[in-house]
């Protein structure tokens, strides 16, 4: 790369990983336009071939952060020096100058005030390093008078460049007229030495203090970055002392490491230092000619918004960085119990991870919603999801882009008392992890979140944010298949072209109340039209969170009987009744008692029940139903109806004669749903509200034999996910598992089955949570060795089998749902005692979440 010096690009890359941890946070957050030598920097009898670059080509990596800034005529796309994978990666395609404007963008994509000033001292022919040094020191002089702090660094070329840190309160048009008016003052007061005018023919013997590079337009070497002159030298920060050094000269790439090596840190003060958010740092456009000088354009826009109407932007994610100014002034500290600090979470982190932070969390505000928050730069980039996170690929959800959260939202579960923004209960519905696959700040985001066992993800997911061009805060949300998938190689994008999507004209939403009030952000919710009942892409079963009593701290609760059966979304016509599973599959050839068209309202509509078989003493029998699931040719079932009864419980009503009711509170559908039912011939019932304490009906429950009891919030919106407005407490302790292999039977079984070996999903694997043997119908083990025998493989789909369960044992596609009952959960995580109740054909391994252990 260096022909005269013999410096290679290993010597390029082992720099750039040697100065990463002080030139991140210099170049963070802004804008990178890079000069490229892709073979080498040449000789001085042959120099070597330049180029700039500011689009990121095609090719990049997807994972490289970037921010979309709008020029006159045309958007572009540049990189963000935000990690040492971007930085490595600039080093490899030989990009050995990195240059940035003075001020950052914000999550949003959007140009923030500057934070620094910049003063390029720029010696011309007859001056030298020493009379920049003068300069320098003069113009230090006048700033310190204005309460400033410089801090010079050699640029690696001809002369010294001086930085000092603003508070951002100013536009760069201001910061540019302050910087004029120093090197007029300076060319006034020594005209001998300095000189603010750029004409060549004024320069001779002095010192240009070049000004310009605070325009918004201007872009700067960044300090650490390499130079491309034929000996690898660096824009390298300096000390004041070492300013006053008679020897004072530029350094090259080895000293610069020495002495990041030995924790000399200069720029330390204008960057926030290598663990905080950024600032950038000089060089100069002068030293490549006029014609080359790197232009951002008009006005420094980002995302289509002005630098000064942005808010500002620090580092640290805490308790005074400015990014936080709108978190905090839409709250009283002493009113609300939410977070303002990020102490927790920032504590140790080195920012250089993809895996950063994720929260998603319910919350029952004047309209429930989802608020979904991306760690990003010390903060927690924040969406309101009026309609929920999307479940399917088919459907995109509006996502509205709201003000920043502190890092310590993370972990926050609580009431926010009324009168306050966003009065109302927030609860965790998932956190974890994420792994971000693409960042481009104000238009896409693709990251894949994993989340907690029993979360309402229930797992890994991939998903897409994309920006809808409509306002600063109007995005969509898209599940995408899992990376490496042959649908995923479409993009969003695409995907977003083609599915149905939750567009701005159907969901308004302002970004100042969207994600406490979707009323704004949801406005169709109560009066959309829905697609006609043929069509039940559009409804999904809303799922329940498991809980326990301590989770009702209120009143504003109901409840109803957990009924042990199948769920099923009831679809009307004009002309028939379908019965549809949780997972899309029509069930109505299996329960034909329940599809009588004569029995049902005359109107279009979508209700939500539970089908129960009826065992002794009217109670419902899950093991009982078993025996209809698999039926679907009439004569079959025919000759079972007698022996196995069935009803059909209903407790929700989504849409009446065409009207979509998921907006409204439960409350509220439970008016229209007692006004809808209307008793029939048809084995079909209301599930009852039950008045009293939770505690004592719980108590109650247990001494009918019964499942246990479902608590559902008065005011909770319909939405078709798991939700923790809906919670299951049981009597019985169950938990739902994916078959993974089983053990040959002895004795009276030694055809059959003697074991099933059982786990739920733990990413690309299942975790063992053991073995049952019990349980099993005859009827049952008969069928066992037939559909296992369908589904071999030959490797372990478990991630840990112990040996002695692991040494006879036949492997099985993880395709197959079962459940059962057990009495708690061991040390090592494996189920105690537990006992088959049945296949869950109504379930995917991907429904499959950890139930909580008792008490918790």
């Amino acid at each position: 790369m260096y022909p005269e010096t013999g410096t290679t690009k290993a010597d390029v890359l082992a720099y750039y990983a040697a100065v990463a941890p002080v030139l991140i946070p210099a170049a963070r957050n802004r804008p990178a336009t890079r000069k490229r030598w892709v073979h080498g920097v040449g000789t001085a009898g042959a120099p070597g071939e330049m180029f700039f670059q500011k689009n990121l080509d095609h090719s990049a990596p997807g994972w490289v952060p970037r921010a979309a800034i709008t020029h006159k005529e045309r958007t572009i796309q540049y990189p963000l020096v935000n990690d040492s994978a971007t930085l490595t990666w600039l080093a490899q395609i030989a990009s050995l100058e990195i240059h940035v404007p003075q001020w950052r963008v914000d999550s949003h994509g959007n140009a923030l005030p500057p934070d620094r000033l910049v003063l390029d001292l720029d010696p011309g022919e007859g001056a030298g390093l020493a009379e920049c040094v003068e300069v320098a020191k003069l113009a230090r002089t006048i700033l310190q008078d204005v309460g400033l702090d410089p801090v010079p660094v050699t640029s690696g070329s001809k002369g010294i460049h001086l930085y000092a840190a603003l508070d951002g309160s100013q536009s760069s048009d201001q910061i540019s007229d302050f910087a004029h008016e120093l090197a007029r003052a300076l060319e006034a007061d020594h005209p001998d030495l300095a000189v603010s005018d750029m004409k060549k023919t004024l320069r001779t013997g002095k010192v240009l203090v070049d000004w310009s590079q605070n325009n918004a337009a201007k872009t700067t070497i960044v300090p650490y970055s390499l130079r491309g002159r034929h000996h690898p030298t660096v824009a390298a920060p300096r000390t004041w002392r070492e300013l006053g050094s008679a020897s004072l000269q530029h350094l090259d790439y080895h000293e610069v490491m020495k002495r990041v090596a030995a924790g000399k840190e200069p720029f330390a003060p204008i960057s926030g230092g290598a663990s905080t958010g950024g600032h950038g740092t000089g060089g100069r456009a002068s030293d490549y000619g006029p014609d080359h000088r790197e232009d951002l354009g008009s006005g420094g826009r980002a995302g289509g918004s002005r630098a000064e109407d942005s808010p500002k932007e620090a580092g640290d994610g805490g308790d005074a960085d400015p990014r936080l100014d709108l978190y905090r002034t839409k709250r009283d500290k002493a009113a609300t119990p939410e977070p303002f600090t990020a102490e927790r979470h920032l504590a140790g982190k080195d920012g250089e991870t993809l895996r950063e932070t994720f929260v998603i969390q319910e919350h029952h505000a004047s309209r429930l919603h989802y608020d979904f928050r991306l760690e990003r730069d010390g903060v927690l980039v924040s969406w309101a999801l009026p309609k929920g996170v999307p479940t399917t690929g088919t459907k995109n959800h509006l996502a509205v882009q709201t003000e920043d959260h502190p890092m310590d939202y993370a972990d926050f579960e609580g009431t926010i008392p009324k009168g306050q923004y966003g009065a109302g209960t927030v609860t965790i519905w998932d956190r974890g992890h994420y792994e971000c696959e693409k960042w481009i700040a104000g238009k896409e985001v693709i990251a894949t979140l994993t989340g907690e066992e029993g979360g309402g993800l229930g797992g890994t997911r991939r998903f897409a944010l994309i920006h809808t061009g409509q306002g600063n805060d109007q995005w969509l949300i898209h599940l995408m298949d899992p990376q490496g998938s042959r649908k995923g190689h479409a993009g969003p994008g695409r995907a977003v072209e083609t599915a149905e999507s939750d567009t701005a004209d159907t969901d308004r939403a302002d970004s100042d109340t969207a994600e406490r009030d979707t009323a704004d952000a949801d406005t169709d919710a109560g009066t959309a039209n829905p697609p006609p009942p043929g069509d039940v892409s559009e409804f999904s079963p809303m799922l329940a969170s498991s809980g326990t009593l301590a989770d009702l701290p209120d009143k504003d609760w109901q409840y109803e009987l957990k009924w042990d059966g199948v769920r099923a979304l009831i679809v009307g016509d004009a002309t028939k009744i379908r019965l549809i599973s949780r997972n899309g599959n029509d069930m109505s050839a299996s329960y034909p008692e329940l599809t009588d068209r004569s029995c049902w309202p005359e109107q279009d509509f979508v209700a939500d029940g539970e089908i129960i078989a009826v065992g002794r003493g009217g109670r419902s029998d899950f093991g009982l139903l078993q025996g209809r699931m698999k039926l679907t040719k009439a004569a079959d079932v025919a000759k079972v109806q007698t022996s196995i009864p069935v009803k059909l419980m209903l407790f929700d009503l989504l849409s009446d004669a065409g009207e979509d009711l998921r907006g409204l509170r439960l409350s509220e559908r439970r008016k229209r749903l007692d006004a809808f039912f209307r008793p029939s011939a048809c084995p079909v019932e209301l599930s009852f509200v039950i008045d009293g304490d939770a505690a004592h009906i719980l108590e109650s429950a247990a001494e009918l034999g019964l499942e246990g009891i479902m608590a559902k919030r008065t005011d909770g919106r319909y939405v078709g996910q798991r939700s923790r407005s809906w919670l299951k407490l049981k009597v019985e302790r169950t938990q739902e598992v994916v078959v993974g292999g089983w053990r040959p039977g002895k004795g009276g079984r030694q055809d059959s089955v003697g074991s099933l070996l059982l786990g739920v999903p733990d990413g690309a694997k299942l975790r063992y949570v053991g073995r049952v043997g019990s349980g099993f119908s005859t009827r049952e083990l008969k069928e066992l060795r037939q559909q296992l025998d369908a589904l071999p493989r030959k490797t372990s789909p478990f991630r840990d089998v112990p040996h002695a369960d692991a040494a006879d044992a036949h492997w099985v596609s993880a395709k197959l749902v079962g459940e059962v009952t057990f009495g708690d959960w061991t040390g090592s995580g494996k189920l105690r005692h537990p006992v088959w109740r049945g296949w869950r054909l109504d379930k995917t391994p991907s429904d499959v979440v950890v139930e909580p252990a008792a008490g918790s």
